[in-house]
């Protein structure tokens, strides 16, 4: 374990954060980064390449041991690395709790056998925990019928949608079995780890219900991907809720985030580097979606399908890597354009939306 509580440089982004390490853990390492908590990060096979996973020191009265936040993907590589950070970073002591910000296989994939290890509960929010297990219960080559019309809505081809079909039911390969059981965390809770108390503050938006743990007597926060320094977490509609507005939800979760966390907060987020400048990033995070939406906005003075929003959306052309993520992020934008009167839609013959922007009066453009 490096000692992370005493950084040599405090690295300045221009865009108002501040980042007070110089360096990240490698595989099986810990750099401590606040009182009693480890940061370790393993690697994921993606264009995002890693996640943060937070350690805390725990006296549970019998000893000393951890509350572990988020596990990392099922993969062989993470398993190892867990292995080597249990006997070498954690000291071996016991892992007592584990705690899943939310059920994305690459914070959730290794909660089973995490829990199986170490006899430890898993505490998560309600909404994640059930969502996790209806996911994983999907099964592969199982898609639905209205999987197949949301994404032709949106746009997709046969060819599109045929690749989509194949992938179907692909959660479960990065998630190990999940705990039959959980303890549910909820917005206001209060959990106490090493005598310390941490309030568990609720967003929504990247997913259902989304756990992050405050640290009020310092101002540490673990945000999971619900504030990140460099990336916008992606924020999606799906064909299991296709008018949802997940948008609306994630813009009021920055809202209520701003009001909450002092400006000297020391964020701990799950992908890039610890930082502090919470106001600034909250700030940003909020204007990049305003702006996007008054891309696309104009993108819809002409009839326009979902997939046609994407550089207003992403300013980029994007790649079927992504089709999937894109698509929900870009009918996340246009929902919320609908429930606020600024678009519609109309259905054509072939099952294909068509949107349009609605015009504004002049009092309130």
């Amino acid at each position: 374990m490096a000692d992370g509580t005493a950084p040599t440089t405090a690295a300045k982004d221009g865009r108002g954060l501040t980042y007070p390490f110089d360096a990240v853990p490698r595989a099986g390492e810990a750099i401590e980064v606040a009182r009693g908590v480890l940061w370790l990060r393993f690697a994921l096979p993606f264009q995002l390449d890693h996640v943060n996973v937070y350690a805390i020191r725990d006296g549970d009265g019998d000893g000393d041991g951890w509350v572990v936040v988020d596990t990392g993907l099922k993969t062989s590589a993470t398993v190892a690395a867990w292995e080597a950070a249990l006997d070498g970073a954690l000291g071996g002591d016991p892992v007592t709790r584990l705690i899943c910000t939310h059920m994305h296989p690459d914070h959730i994939g290794l909660a089973g056998w995490l829990c199986e290890r170490s006899g430890a509960p898993l505490l998560m929010s309600r909404l994640e925990y059930v969502t996790a297990r209806m996911l994983m219960a999907e099964a592969a080559g199982d898609a639905p019928a209205d999987g197949e019309r949301y994404y032709r809505a949106a746009g997709w081809n046969d060819e599109q949608i045929a690749r989509w079909r194949a992938d179907y039911g692909g959660f479960g390969k990065g998630v190990a079995t999940m705990p039959r059981s959980y303890l549910r965390l909820s917005d206001g809770d209060v959990v106490q780890i090493d005598g310390d108390d941490w309030s568990v503050v609720v967003g929504s938006g990247h997913s259902p219900e989304h756990v992050c743990l405050w640290r009020r007597s310092d101002d540490v926060f673990i945000a999971g991907d619900q504030i990140l320094p460099r990336i916008s977490s992606n924020v999606s509609v799906w064909p299991t809720e296709p008018e949802a507005d997940p948008l609306g939800d994630w813009m009021d979760s920055l809202d209520r985030l701003r009001a909450l966390l002092p400006e000297g907060a020391f964020v701990l987020p799950a992908h890039g580097e610890p930082f502090y400048g919470v106001h600034a990033r909250l700030d940003a995070l909020k204007r990049g979606h305003e702006v996007a939406l008054k891309r696309l906005e104009r993108t819809l003075r002409q009839p326009s399908r979902v997939i046609d929003g994407f550089p207003a959306v992403f300013g980029r052309a994007v790649g079927d890597g992504v089709l999937g993520m894109a698509t929900g992020e870009a009918q996340a934008h246009l929902n919320y354009l609908e429930r606020r009167g600024r678009a519609q839609r109309t259905r054509d013959d072939s099952g294909v939306d068509w949107w349009s922007a609605v015009a504004q009066d002049e009092e309130t453009t």
